[in-house]
């Protein structure tokens, strides 16, 4: 990877640089733009798989015929002038599951535009984009008349898979899409895991014209949706999907998600399997932080970093939790410079600005890190910071965040956060502006940038980079990691680190290691079965966990009624086989567990298991298999 350029505007024109050592020189290239404005809303479109592949959108007069962009196949070396039939209205897409391939689609005036031959010439796709990808067309210029197709042959046909569409989209392997059949009836969800052939709907409450649902994250397993509450209320609820994407049980209410603005806080620690934190809007208007372990199965709060103090919003001094920053905060203009930050190479690691009370304060956050996912913190950095992490997880770096005055400091830490170390990087007067690194997580180098101001009138605007090779010389090896076993939280039990029916081990590097992963660093990670606990169980459709308690108990909106779904077009009776889980209350309760888990099955109580399904020989172990209906 490298990074190849910026561009900065000046005088009507843009400007362009060109970097070969990981931006520390840049070459004025400019002079490939034929004095064209660049369109920054469109960014630098870099090939996803091929980063010498490169196209600029130009910004073209409307009175013309159409826009045009510069293409380039060499890593922005050179630069070839295109004109196109159409005036883009969107930066460039490219083919998801051949990115190799390098198609570019585009969309204008409802139109889509595919090339594939990387720009040099178009074609108008009436109805369709690329092979693989489903596209809504906006043929009268209304949703909820939307009409939703599909082609298979860059093209040349397509199939109209859904009408009535509001909106549509993909997470993991499911596609949705939300449909209006009556303008003046409620929008509901339908859901497809074989690309828009069949369709089912989902077991979601329907949402009026003035709430919606969110897409909140997604794999192949699951998927959290977010319902909003009717009138503006600011949150909504939080539900979790069978593995088909039908069946929705209620996993988190009075989540925080701000129609307005669209921010919420949900986020996944990619580096663990069944770890997210989000933001929850309590009655007094308050908001607290909550993190689940387990996929939304079960949410609590976030235990008080060891080295903190309760603030003034605690009520008992000595019990009080952790709550994070997150997009919201950004949005309300609280001192936060970046949300949390996890890499999915980095394991365990979870970097965030928050505050210690009872609920969160706006007054100045503080950074936080937790080594192993979020099940315990410390406070690392006073004050807020840009941050970001390199080499695997193994170097982080941070820049304190000072709008007002000059920074010639970055820190910087080998061990997690736990001990900080500083390096001046400058002695002039540098206005910091933001900092960038590879994507991934694997690089050595940083960059900064900002500006320095020379005087009243003149502004030079500087790049820093900064090459961690330097300082940590040594190849890590063997020696240098340890065993690690996830979700450990009662070491020595049998059933210690056993979180949906699996345990995890990861060899990762020791905090006392002083050397570097490397571009090569692949983590490595066992996994083993182990025994189920109701935890792994999810409470069927029309049943509910209140709070961290293990019971399930009945939605009241479906209390007494007859639980029946529509399954690829027939109406289906839920059947709870009348299990009957001892330690719930009332008489012949009927409640279905279903088993999120690989393992062992586990004694729910007198004349009752659960069937677990086995993953055949050679299947990969996903560690989440759902019993069938």
């Amino acid at each position: 990877f490298n990074l190849p350029f910026s561009f900065i505007f000046f005088n009507g024109a843009s400007r362009l640089y060109r970097s070969e050592d990981f931006g520390k020189t840049f070459t004025d290239v400019s002079k490939v733009l034929k004095n064209y404005y660049i369109r920054k809303e469109f960014g630098i479109n870099v090939g996803p798989e091929n980063s010498k592949k490169v196209i600029l959108t130009a910004d073209v007069s409307k009175l013309k015929a159409g826009g045009a962009i510069f293409r380039s196949s060499d890593s922005g070396e050179t630069f070839e002038f295109i004109n196109l039939p159409f005036h883009p209205s969107q930066g460039m897409t490219f083919h998801p599951s051949n990115p190799s391939q390098f198609y570019p689609l585009s969309c204008s005036q409802h139109s889509l535009w595919l090339s594939l031959n990387v720009g040099t010439t178009w074609k108008k796709l009436e109805e369709s984009p690329v092979t693989g990808v489903l596209c809504c067309l906006d043929d009268v210029n209304a949703r909820g008349n939307l009409h939703l197709q599909r082609t298979t042959d860059l093209g040349k046909s397509n199939t109209k898979l859904h009408t009535n569409i509001y909106s549509f989209g993909f997470a993991g392997q499911f596609l949705f899409c939300s449909v209006i059949h009556n303008q003046s009836l409620p929008r509901s969800i339908l859901v497809s895991v074989d690309q828009g052939d069949t369709w089912n709907e989902a077991q979601l409450p329907p949402v009026s014209h003035e709430q919606f649902y969110s897409i909140l994250g997604a794999d192949n397993e699951m998927i959290f949706m977010h319902v909003d509450e009717p009138g503006n209320t600011g949150f909504g609820t939080i539900y979790t999907s069978d593995d088909r994407g039908i069946l929705f049980s209620k996993s988190l209410e009075r989540h925080l998600f701000v129609d307005s603005s669209g921010a919420n806080d949900f986020t996944n620690v990619t580096s663990l399997r069944g770890v997210y934190i989000t933001n929850v809007l309590d009655i007094n208007n308050t908001i607290r932080s909550v993190i689940t372990f387990d996929s939304g199965g079960e949410w609590r709060a976030l235990k008080r970093p060891s080295n903190s103090q309760c603030d003034k919003t605690a009520k008992n001094p000595e019990q009080c939790s952790l709550h994070i920053h997150s997009t919201y905060s950004i949005s309300q203009k609280v001192d936060v410079p970046v949300p949390p930050l996890t890499a999915p190479n980095a394991v365990g690691v979870v970097i965030a600005h928050g505050s210690v009370g009872d609920v969160i304060s706006t007054l100045l956050p503080n950074v936080y890190v937790s080594d192993d996912g979020g099940y315990t913190w410390w406070k690392a950095l006073n004050g807020p910071h840009y941050y970001t992490m390199l080499d695997s997880g193994g170097l982080i770096v941070a820049l304190e965040s000072h709008p007002d005055r000059a920074v010639q400091v970055i820190k910087y830490s080998t061990d997690e956060g736990q001990c900080w170390h500083s390096y001046n990087f400058t002695n002039e007067t540098f206005m910091f502006v933001g900092l960038v690194s590879e994507p991934g997580a694997k690089s050595m180098n940083v960059s900064l940038w900002g500006y320095k101001q020379e005087n009243l009138y003149k502004t030079t605007w500087l790049s820093y980079t900064i090459d961690f090779n330097e300082l940590l010389t040594r190849d890590c090896d063997e020696r240098d990691y340890v065993l690690w076993l996830a979700h450990s939280t009662d070491f020595g039990s049998r059933t210690d680190g056993c979180i949906l029916g699996c345990k995890e081990r990861y060899q990762r590097l020791a905090k006392s290691s002083v050397c570097r992963n490397g571009r090569d660093y692949e983590l490595s990670k066992e996994q083993a079965f182990c025994q189920c606990t109701l935890a792994d169980y999810m409470c069927d459709f029309g049943y509910y966990r209140v709070g961290n308690d293990e019971k399930c108990v009945e939605q009241s909106d479906l209390k007494d009624k007859v639980l029946e779904f529509c399954l690829k077009g027939k109406e289906e009776l839920l059947n709870t086989q009348g299990k009957t889980v001892e330690g719930f209350e009332g008489e012949d309760q009927d409640l279905e567990l279903y088993p999120l888990c690989d393992g062992k099955p586990v004694d729910l109580g007198k004349d009752v298991s659960a069937r677990v399904v086995e993953p055949s020989a050679g299947e990969d172990m996903g560690c989440r298999v759902l019993d069938d209906l």
